[in-house]
């Protein structure tokens, strides 16, 4: 499938809510694209309204270097949603910003024709003088990526608010990814406000969430399927991973998962072995593997879970692994993977589940794979 085809598979799907997964460069902004596509109607114009990387790409950082980096603002560049500005405030964006609770304050910096909106955002800290503290000055503010990620965010929360836009598009939300550059405690914030985003449309709408970050996948994906509310949810939420394999593209149903991200590299890496298709960059997947069971266990190196599994030099073994999953070997080695790296791959990998006893829910293999066909000539 193409993203097209997915595109068209959601829009289908008689679910509500679809909850999507999906690596980075898997295509999220491309299937949002191609969604929107898919929904336009037969003049052309948009049925629903989209959060994804160009919403956050309207949001441009205009600082002077050789001025201190004034004016330090954040400028809003024009397009068709700049109309729909003059319903917005900073009370209404404050609102939304409460929850994160934010160390700062904002101001609009208006065009010159309230027709074209907002020009730019400033941002600044009030500083009580020390002698008088009933004097308090504004002093500029550059606000991390972190918490500019969250303000768009929250612009955004405003702007689906505003009549004449989303009240007009009412066929469905599409939002990518708003947790990029977020810590945890942020991430499990803004989850709570898609989540009401999620109650409040629901019925009228169909709501599309897809993301990178599995931690925020799985806080959604419970609380729409077993969570306090799950009743009102769980039959109209679709919970599904997006895969990329050999070009092709597949949804594929999660919902008996455990989602855990070193539990969704373990399923590419036993699918990959069941189906003798192990290749160089499967060894990035181990590594990382690797790494969080070591985390897990409060080792700062993965060799310690190499000697735990049994692995006879795991020094050296560390070392072809860090080689082999480096990105200037895998990128451009996409062949099945020659005898002696795959026995070294097959010995690491099944002394891992041997070792520790995951529970994967991957297809189960049909052969031991044979280390002699993963040969290339």
């Amino acid at each position: 499938m193409n993203h097209s085809e997915i595109a068209a598979a959601i829009r289908d799907a008689k679910e509500n809510i679809v909850l999507v997964y999906a690596f980075n460069a898997t295509g999220k902004t491309r299937l949002s694209v191609a969604y929107k596509d898919e929904t336009k109607g037969e003049d052309g114009a948009h049925a629903g309204v989209y959060y994804n990387a160009y919403s956050e790409d309207l949001f441009v950082w205009q600082n002077d270097s050789e001025n201190d980096g004034a004016p330090i603002r954040l400028e809003i560049r024009k397009c068709s949603l700049n109309k729909f500005h003059s319903s917005l405030n900073e009370v209404g964006i404050r609102e939304k910003l409460n929850r994160f609770k934010p160390g700062y304050q904002f101001e609009f910096i208006l065009h010159d024709n309230p027709e074209d909106g907002i020009e730019a955002v400033s941002f600044f800290q009030e500083v009580p003088d020390p002698e008088d503290a009933s004097n308090v000055s504004k002093v500029a503010y550059k606000i991390s990526r972190g918490e500019e990620r969250i303000f768009v965010w929250c612009f955004f929360l405003a702007l689906f608010e505003v009549e004449g836009w989303a009240d007009q598009q009412a066929s469905h939300f599409f939002i990518d990814d708003p947790v990029s550059s977020l810590d945890d405690h942020n991430i499990f914030i803004t989850a709570t406000t898609l989540f009401d985003l999620i109650e409040d449309h629901f019925e009228k709408r169909k709501i599309i969430i897809t993301t990178h970050h599995l931690g925020f996948f799985a806080i959604l994906a419970d609380w729409l399927k077993k969570g306090e509310k799950s009743s009102k949810f769980k039959n109209k939420a679709k919970v599904c991973i997006l895969s990329a394999k050999h070009g092709e593209l597949s949804l594929e149903n999660s919902e008996k998962d455990v989602l855990l991200y070193h539990l969704r590299l373990l399923q590419l890496l036993e699918q990959a072995w069941a189906a003798n298709e192990v290749m160089a960059f499967h060894f990035a997947l181990l590594r990382q593997v690797l790494e969080n069971v070591a985390s897990f266990l409060g080792v700062g190196q993965f060799g310690y879970v190499l000697r735990e599994i049994g692995v006879d030099d795991p020094d050296e073994v560390a070392r072809v692994i860090n080689t082999l999953s480096h990105k200037k070997v895998y990128y451009f080695e996409g062949d099945v993977l020659k005898k002696d790296p795959r026995e070294l791959f097959d010995k690491v990998f099944l002394g891992l589940k041997k070792k520790y006893n995951f529970v994967l829910h991957a297809p189960a293999p049909v052969a031991a794979p044979a280390v002699e066909e993963a040969e290339t000539p």
